[in-house]
């Protein structure tokens, strides 16, 4: 019984090969969606990244095709259209925890280089210019940070902005006892938006959640604060981002994913035309910095994922359930996220 793994990078697939050396596994670098589904005939377990389209129609076809368990390399499952898969009487599997270190270290990285203007002194420095102005950041010790979602990987963000000496401020349906030890107060949204000089997105995409940062939100935040989202791209109203950029607001905004980017991040598309107008104007702002979603994507980060998607076959295989099992024949279907 052979697996198919699509979306490898070139990074993973020595990692991938090496934790299932007692399998046939098969890596291919292109994404599942419509277009690529029928490569998976034949193959009863597939593995994926998380910007595969696992719609109600990509589902079927796998079924048709033997797939009877999908094994998400990604913690989030909001492309994934469960209810389907259970229909199918298909097993879907996640990976509910990697290092929060990877995640929560990339979203400072990302407050840091917009603070202190790495990008552009590094532009300036290739062509021998080394004048100062422009570049002047601010302290961010004494500054106040808005931690938007305190589970791990928000509590691994407030422990380095504890370490920097700032005032904490989080926001979440729960509170985190450990951020609280931390001297973090929790405050209602619009406080926490209208007081921080860094506010840093940690939740999970949910209906609820869905532009949580919009045109409103936005407006409420200081014209000089630093946003970040390094969770996932749909908690921004990027057109509502772009406006208030337009109007000179805003020190700085550093976004590791994007709400529009599956067929995009992961991807080569440099020899091709931008047609996505949004991220193409995103990305003609001196003070907006954009990467692949990359934050999750350390060596350790990496193994856990893979670790975890080798115990997820493992008990596929056994027929057991796991904290990481989302759908299976007998299980209830679990919410979007």
């Amino acid at each position: 019984m052979d697996i198919l793994a699509f979306g490898v990078q070139t990074d993973e697939k020595p990692l991938l090969e090496a934790a299932f050396a007692d399998e046939e596994l098969r890596c291919v670098d292109v994404f599942l969606n419509g277009d690529t589904v029928p490569i998976a005939a034949g193959h009863e377990i597939i593995s994926v990244s998380v910007n595969a389209e696992l719609d109600a129609e990509v589902l079927r076809a796998l079924a048709q095709g033997g797939t009877r368990m999908i094994a998400q390399r990604a913690t989030g499952f909001n492309n994934i259209d469960l209810q389907t898969a259970a229909e199918l009487g298909m097993t879907v599997a996640r990976v509910s925890y990697y290092s929060p270190h990877a995640v929560a270290e990339f979203a400072w990285t990302l407050a840091m280089a917009l603070n202190r203007q790495v990008v552009r002194a590094a532009r300036r420095t290739r062509e021998f210019d080394f004048r100062l102005d422009g570049l002047m950041g601010q302290d961010m010790h004494g500054a106040t940070v808005g931690v938007i979602g305190t589970g791990k990987i928000g509590e691994a963000f407030t422990r380095i902005a504890h370490g920097f000496g700032m005032r904490l401020l989080g926001w979440d349906v729960a509170e985190n006892p450990a951020c609280r030890e931390l001297g973090m107060t929790y405050a209602e949204l619009p406080q926490l938006l209208a007081e921080a000089d860094l506010i840093s997105l940690h939740v999970p995409l949910l209906p609820q959640t869905y532009h949580l940062i919009d045109g409103p939100a936005l407006r409420v935040m200081k014209d000089d604060a630093l946003l970040i989202n390094s969770s996932r791209g749909g908690l921004v109203d990027t057109e509502a981002l772009v406006h208030e950029l337009r109007q000179g607001r805003l020190r700085g905004v550093g976004l590791d994913v994007y709400e529009a980017e599956a067929g995009l991040f992961f991807l080569d598309k440099s020899m091709e035309v931008m047609t996505d107008d949004t991220l193409a104007r995103l990305t003609t702002f001196g003070n907006v910095l954009v990467t692949s979603h990359q934050a999750y994507y350390t060596r350790e980060a990496v193994t856990q994922i893979i670790d975890a998607t080798v115990r997820n076959v493992a008990d596929y295989r056994a027929g057991r359930t796991g904290e990481n099992t989302l759908v299976a024949p007998g299980l209830p279907v679990p919410g979007p996220r």
